[in-house]
């Protein structure tokens, strides 16, 4: 398990890569594609405030660091660039206390990105085609917030990943499984039943 003082030094060497590897071990979110897709500053910050928000350290200095430099990256748009490292982005501030705006703008980022079967794209343009992947990746970080569930059409990103749960590569499965789970079976039948049709 990663410290704070390891994330510490990893971020001041800069070694991103390394850092984000080390923030993700062992998370349903791990993979080739997220470490190439994440692999940059703002989003390493965004893991890092998560991982220390999960360890109850999120008082730690270094925490008030992770957030100026997310809450920097921020676009006039809302988003941090693409719908993952958004989502992630957004994750790691719904950790936080205090920054309701900067919610609240990315979060209208995320549903005007969304496509109208419910997913979003790998790129930041809502003419690109769906990405599961991507969708599964976002649904995965936020699914379990009601700021999420509120603004954010998920019935239909739910029944678009159960109508095509026989064709989603094994990562984006997984992540299906995850954000299943994390946002909580009782609370959705159509999630239990997607849970198990993924199984």
């Amino acid at each position: 398990m990663i410290t704070l003082r390891q994330i510490e030094r990893l971020w001041d060497a800069k070694d991103y890569r390394r850092m984000l590897n080390l923030l993700m071990d062992m998370r349903p979110e791990t993979s080739l594609r997220a470490t190439l897709a994440l692999a940059r500053p703002t989003p390493v910050a965004a893991m890092a405030i998560i991982r220390l928000d999960e360890l109850n350290q999120s008082h730690a200095p270094f925490c008030s660091r992770m957030i100026r430099v997310i809450l920097a990256a921020q676009d006039p748009d809302g988003g941090f660039g693409d719908p993952m490292t958004t989502a992630l982005c957004l994750r790691a501030l719904m950790c936080c206390c205090g920054l309701g705006p900067a919610i609240d703008h990315a979060l209208q980022y995320l549903a005007a990105l969304q496509r109208p079967e419910g997913l979003w794209p790998k790129e930041p343009l809502r003419r690109m085609p769906p990405d599961p992947y991507v969708s599964a990746f976002v649904l995965h970080q936020l699914a379990d917030d009601h700021r999420f569930a509120e603004t954010i059409q998920t019935d239909g990103a739910l029944a678009w990943f159960s109508a095509h749960q026989g064709t989603l590569d094994p990562e984006t499965a997984r992540l299906c499984r995850s954000f299943s789970l994390r946002r909580g079976l009782r609370r959705c039948s159509s999630l239990a039943s997607l849970t198990s049709t993924l199984s």
